[in-house]
């Protein structure tokens, strides 16, 4: 089903003086100290950037744009293509959508690929285990669309949207970072058991693109299964691919392994925009102190350094942010007995840049290849469709066996039938012998009374304008079978689909 396999390696664009430009938005909260730490540095590494400062989140929220992210920096990283980025303060339960996923959404920035590694002297559990791996996370779909509806007054809805193209990118991206930095091993994390269709289609894509991959061991497991080895066998990974939430939960666990999200780098990563930020808040409580951690910011600029083909600098400043620990200098939230504040941890962090740990090894990192997929909108094309069936939402206190008695009348002479009434994805008409506790929102699935007919709209407002007569609908769905397969799951207790 793939479309295409071409890759390429990113670019940068130069300003006049051939400096390699650099969106750079310092953040909120210990955002703009850390990111200060990380310029330090690489300057002190001796790459000389053409650093674009620009701003984003909270006081452009208080500012009365409801993005988080004004037009110039919008136009800043459109010029420069590649930012290094403090974090931002979201609005939490209500107000505006988040600025780090509209930067992530604006840009494409379809992969977020987080590192861990573990540090010398930085005691947690798993210390000596040899933690050193890469969480890869499908970065602007699934949940994460935020396309949510409240339904009725006590049920609300949060679509689930997963496409081909989308999980493609992404398991391509996590195979090319195994090959760029020489690692054996991906593993795909899903619960395509449960949700058969959209984590299902990543677990279907991410086994089709490892045929192209034959000297990378290739493994699927389930999300909960991951998160239960993660924390049994953590060594046993090295790349793990997965969807939008699971990633995010994922990927908050592993830099747990290795003392918290303030080691924690990460990389957005599209077609041609890369945004590198830490994984951590903005720590309000610490801000203007001098006593946040910059590691992962530090950690961040070392992608950054790797995607900007500044090598050499970046294996310099990489190993000596593990020298500074391995010598035992720590910031306060590692160590309180001898802590260091920022400016005097980047202090010695720089004093370091010619030394590295005693054991060090540093990885070979090759120019990641971004794979480039077709930019039709509709990526996957199928022979044959029709339309099967119909799912319809209501919203009604009466009970199951009132709407489906109704609901059979309704359908006695038409294309349709009625299938089955289900609460909460539980079927509940015709009763399954349990009683489940049932809420004012009911999904009502008819079916064609032949397999090979294929529903009208018409057929559709028919059935629509005899059910509004009597109950209030709220949604509609659907049921479309592609290629001869169906496309939708039946609910807890439903009897078998009908053949397509």
């Amino acid at each position: 089903m793939s479309s295409q396999r071409e890759t390429h390696v990113v670019t940068f664009r130069v300003d006049a003086r051939g400096r390699k430009r650099v969106t750079l938005i310092p953040g909120d909260g210990i955002g703009p100290e850390v990111t200060r730490a990380a310029r330090r540095l690489v300057e002190a590494a001796g790459v000389d950037l053409a650093w674009e400062e620009h701003a984003a989140g909270a006081q452009v929220f208080k500012a009365g744009d409801p993005t988080g992210v004004p037009a110039e920096t919008i136009r800043s990283l459109e010029e420069t293509r590649v930012a290094l980025k403090g974090p931002l303060e979201t609005p939490v339960g209500y107000g505006e959508k988040s600025a780090n996923v509209t930067l992530r959404k604006l840009f494409e920035t379809y992969a977020n690929v987080r590192p861990v590694r573990e540090f010398t002297n930085v005691r947690t559990p798993f210390s000596g285990r040899g933690v050193d791996l890469v969480v890869v996370r499908e970065n602007v779909e699934d949940l994460y669309a935020g396309i949510e509806h409240q339904q009725t007054p006590g049920v609300a809805q949060c679509l689930k949207l997963m496409s081909r193209k989308g999980c493609e990118k992404v398991v391509r991206l996590a195979f090319e970072l195994a090959v760029a930095e020489g690692r054996r091993s991906v593993h795909c994390a899903t619960k395509a058991n449960i949700m058969k269709l959209t984590e299902g289609l990543l677990k279907r894509t991410f086994e089709d693109v490892a045929k192209e991959y034959p000297t990378i061991r290739a493994q699927h497991l389930l999300v909960d299964n991951a998160a239960h080895q993660l924390v049994r066998a953590p060594e046993q990974f090295e790349v793990i691919v997965t969807s939008n939430m699971n990633g995010d939960i994922l990927s908050d666990l592993t830099s747990g392994l290795i003392g918290g999200l303030g080691f924690a780098p990460g990389a957005n990563l599209g077609a041609d925009m890369a945004i590198f930020e830490a994984v951590h808040g903005t720590a309000p409580s610490l801000a203007g102190r001098d006593l946040a951690n910059p590691t992962a910011v530090m950690l961040s600029a070392v992608m950054l350094l790797r995607h900007l083909d500044e090598h050499t600098a970046a294996a310099q400043v990489e190993a000596a942010v593990h020298a500074a620990y391995a010598r035992g200098h720590f910031t306060g939230d590692v160590a309180s007995a001898g802590a260091l504040g920022t400016t005097a941890f980047t202090d010695r962090v720089i004093s370091l840049l010619a030394q590295a740990p005693d054991g060090w090894k540093p990885r070979q990192v090759a120019p990641l290849k971004i794979p480039q997929l077709s930019t039709r909108a509709d990526f996957v094309r199928v022979e044959s469709r029709r339309v099967g069936g119909l799912d319809v939402f209501l919203e009604t206190s009466a009970t199951a066996q009132t709407v489906g008695r109704a609901l059979e009348e309704f359908t006695r002479d038409g294309p349709l039938r009625l299938k089955m009434i289900s609460n909460r994805g539980t079927q509940v008409f015709p009763t399954t012998g349990t009683a489940p506790d049932c809420v004012d929102h009911w999904r009502c699935r008819f079916v064609t009374r032949s397999d090979s007919h294929d529903l009208t709209d018409a057929e559709v407002w028919t059935l629509v304008d005899r059910i509004q007569r009597h109950f209030r609908w709220m949604h509609l769905e659907k049921l479309q079978v592609f290629d001869g397969a169906i496309g939708w799951t039946r609910a807890q207790g439903e009897g078998e689909v009908p053949g397509a």
